[in-house]
Order: structure tokens, then C-alpha cells, then sequence
């Protein structure tokens, strides 16, 4: 079992951060000290080290963390180091992955983001270790893709010949189907691989905090800009920026994207001294543009920026031959799929896609005391109608009902089963005039 370090001076996160690992059946050890950290560091075979960037009452510096890095970091030269940071330490955090951390992901932090960053990074450690003993092991940070099904291979295929140009890419789907897993995988097979790959979820945003997290922010140019905010454009200088949920970006946001595609220049918010950069930008949506479009809600320039390329990711219900691999490779250590089990699986209409798949896998192993996981650990119907697929039906509207009526309109139930905060799937339902029956 593969140990990781917290090291936080808030107990809740600390306690938050141990329930969420010890789910994933990661070991624990939390640290609320800088001392603690380095005892920790010495005496116990670390995998994984997540960590704060301040350990004192009233400190938002960031210079605490970056201490404790470069010290984790001669004493653990190949642990690899995620940091979780405010906003007002982003320039620093950036700086520290420059020098060798591993990412960093903004408080408050998405669980599934950060157990994806953990699995890959701990899978890294592993075969970087294999390699040093004289197997024949390569890392790569390039994502791991289970392909079986037709529709997949045509898709992967397509994303090698995008890759290696520097076109934009507009991925399109429902939730859960792997938009984010496209655009990494295009990212890691491109001459921009080794330098940053920034992803920013646009439909997790209020619409008055977008601007700034995309262009940064001087500081006082609004209420609580305390500090100059870095924005992710910066951040991802040289390298990939992912936009996921583009659809919800202003109005106002657009026409500031739309510049910096066309010249890779802007402004932060309360600036008028003008950035350069070079960036590519990769765009995903769940939603009808097209149709956004028509309503006014979002610009045609900008549509015909993002999409010159379009990638459609299907859903897993319609590349059925992926669904069983899929579950083996979400199956972790001892455990194993029954035969029954298998049969079941594939008869689902996945409404959550790959995501609600590898969460009912997680959630299977939990509740099996054994290594087989049998029907019963999955809370899944055994007589799941068949969806039917019709070109007049909105997916996504359909996706997010048929998920709210399973879990009875519990809000914190269907937003972790669609991959959404519960104010996305506000925004859904309200976007949907979706009510309960």
C-alpha cells in the first residue's frame, strides 16, 4: 500500500485529506509542523508528499512551503510533490514546479483532480523506480488510455495528428466521458510536453472570478484582490491550456480569449501594461454551442477560433467493448471482476460515462470484504433500461435528470456521480428548467 505525506496546519484539511486517501486505500501520515514534516520525511518510506505553502497564524506568503520543498526535496530527491495553494502564493507555486514539484492544485482542491494527480504520479515514481533497478520500465507522464472499442481508436488516432500541430482542438461530450483525459493525452504527444499543462474548469467558476483566474488580477482591482493574482494564461506560458465547460465563459470573457488567440497578448484585470505569451489553447463542452451561437450567448469568431479541429468524445454507452476493460483497469490490487459481475456491468447505460463507471468500481471495492467483487457490491440496477438514442434528445439535459432521479434529488449525491460541484449542477438544473416529478 503506497504511503503519502499531508502536511497542513488546518486539522480539518488534514482530517478531510486522510478520509478521502484512506478511501483509495492509500496510507496516511499527516504533519502539521514544518518539523513534523522533516521527522516524518526521515523515518518513513513517503510515496507521495501533498503540502501547504504556509504553517502560521496570518501567513500568506508562501515563503514557509517553499522552504520546506527544497527541503523535502534533498531529503526525498524522488518523492513526488504536490503543493495546495491560495491564490496569493500562485507565483511561487509555479516557481516550485519549475524547480521540480509536481503540480499544484488551488484550494479549495477537487477530490477527483487530486486522486487523479496522485495515481498518476505515484505510477511514475514506481516505473522511474523499476527503470533504476535495470528493468526496461520508461516513465512518461503520457495518461493511460484503455481502448478496445472502434469509435475510440478512430478518436485516438485523430488526436495523434492534432497533436503534434498547434492548432486549437475543441473536445466535445457529456460529463464523465474523458474530455480532460483527450486533452492531456494531446498535450503529452506535442512539442509543447515539457512545459506546463494548466487546466482551468470554466463551469466551477462564479462568472465574475473568470476573468481574473484566466488574465490574473492587480491587486485592489476588486473586492478581496489583496495580492497580484498570476492567471492561468501566464501560468501555462510555453506550454497547453485546457478550458473545460468554455460554454460558460462571459461574454466579456470571450472577447478578451479571442485576443489572445489571435495575438497572444492581454491585460490583467486593473492593468493596462499588455502580456505576451505563447500558449495553445485546447477548449472542452458538454453543451450546444451551435446553439449558444443563435442565442447570443456566445461569439462565432471565438466558436471558429477554438474549433478548428473538433474531437467528439462518445459516450461510454455507445463504445460498449471499452466498458469491461475499463472496470479491470479501475479494479485495483487484489480485487477481481465475477463473471456476473462483468454481465452486469456491461448492461448499464452508464449515464455518468467513464467517470460514474470508475466511481462505482471505487465504491465496489470499499464494500467487498474479499478479492471478488460480485453484483452486490455495486449499486447498480440489474434490470437498467437500455437509453434510446435520439438526434432531437439533449444528452446532457437527459444525463443530469436520469442522475438526480436516481439519487432522489440529493444535490451532494448527483454532483459526485456527474463530476460536478453542487453549483454546476445548479447551474444545469436551472439551465435545463429541470424539475422534480
Amino acid at each position: 500500500m503506497k504511503r503519502v505525506l499531508v502536511v497542513d496546519d488546518n486539522p480539518d484539511i488534514l482530517d478531510a485529506l486522510d478520509l478521502l486517501l484512506s478511501l483509495h486505500d492509500y496510507q496516511v501520515t499527516t504533519a502539521s509542523t514544518v518539523k513534523d514534516a522533516v521527522i516524518a520525511a526521515n523515518n518513513q518510506s513517503i510515496d507521495l508528499i501533498i503540502q501547504d505553502m504556509n504553517f502560521s497564524q496570518g501567513t500568506t506568503s508562501g515563503v514557509e512551503g517553499k522552504s520546506l520543498f527544497y527541503q523535502l526535496r534533498e531529503l526525498l530527491p524522488t518523492t513526488p510533490i504536490i503543493l495546495i495553494t491560495a491564490w496569493s502564493q500562485l507565483e511561487m507555486a509555479i516557481e516550485l514546479v519549475k524547480s521540480g514539484a509536481t503540480d499544484y492544485l488551488p484550494k479549495p482542491w477537487n477530490d477527483e483532480k487530486l486522486l487523479e494527480v496522485i495515481a498518476a504520479n505515484i505510477n511514475l515514481k514506481s516505473s522511474s523506480h523499476k527503470q533504476n533497478q535495470g528493468t526496461t520500465s520508461r516513465s512518461t507522464n503520457t495518461p493511460k488510455f484503455i481502448v478496445e472499442s472502434q469509435p475510440m481508436k478512430q478518436l485516438i488516432a485523430m488526436a495523434n495528428k492534432v497533436a503534434v500541430s498547434e492548432i486549437s482542438v475543441l473536445i466535445t461530450g457529456a460529463n464523465g466521458s474523458g474530455k480532460e483525459r483527450i486533452a492531456d493525452y494531446i498535450h503529452q504527444h506535442s512539442p509543447r510536453q515539457n512545459y506546463p499543462f494548466i487546466k482551468v474548469n470554466m463551469g466551477a467558476l462564479a462568472s465574475e472570478l473568470m476573468e481574473a483566474e484566466l488574465f490574473g488580477a492587480e491587486k485592489g482591482a476588486y473586492t478581496g484582490a489583496t495580492t497580484t493574482r498570476v492567471g492561468r494564461f501566464e501560468a501555462a506560458d510555453g506550454g497547453t491550456l485546457f478550458l473545460d465547460e468554455i460554454g460558460n465563459l462571459s461574454l466579456a470573457g470571450q472577447m478578451k480569449l479571442l485576443r489572445v488567440l489571435q495575438t497572444g497578448q492581454f491585460e490583467r484585470v486593473g492593468s493596462s501594461e499588455t502580456i505576451s505569451v505563447d500558449v495553445r489553447v485546447i477548449s472542452a463542452t458538454n453543451s450546444n454551442l451551435l446553439q449558444a451561437i443563435a442565442d447570443g450567448s456566445f461569439r462565432e469568431d471565438l466558436y471558429y477560433r477554438l474549433n478548428v479541429v473538433e474531437l467528439n468524445l462518445p459516450p461510454l454507452r455507445e463504445r460498449k467493448d471499452d466498458i469491461i476493460p475499463l472496470a479491470r483497469h479501475f479494479v485495483s490490487g487484489s480485487h477481481i471482476l465475477a463473471d456476473e459481475t462483468e454481465q452486469l456491468l456491461s448492461q448499464q447505460p452508464w449515464l455518468g460515462n467513464v467517470r460514474e463507471l470508475e466511481n462505482q468500481c471505487q465504491r465496489a471495492m470499499v464494500l467487498c470484504n474479499g478479492d471478488t467483487l460480485l453484483p452486490e457490491h455495486f449499486m447498480l440496477d440489474a434490470k437498467a433500461p437500455r437509453i434510446a438514442s435520439s438526434a432531437h434528445i439533449d444528452d446532457d439535459k437527459m444525463q443530469v435528470k436520469s442522475v438526480l432521479d436516481k439519487h432522489q434529488w440529493v444535490i451532494a449525491r448527483a454532483a459526485n456521480e456527474l463530476g460536478l460541484s453542487r453549483q454546476a449542477l445548479y447551474r444545469r438544473i436551472e439551465k435545463h428548467n429541470l424539475t422534480q416529478e
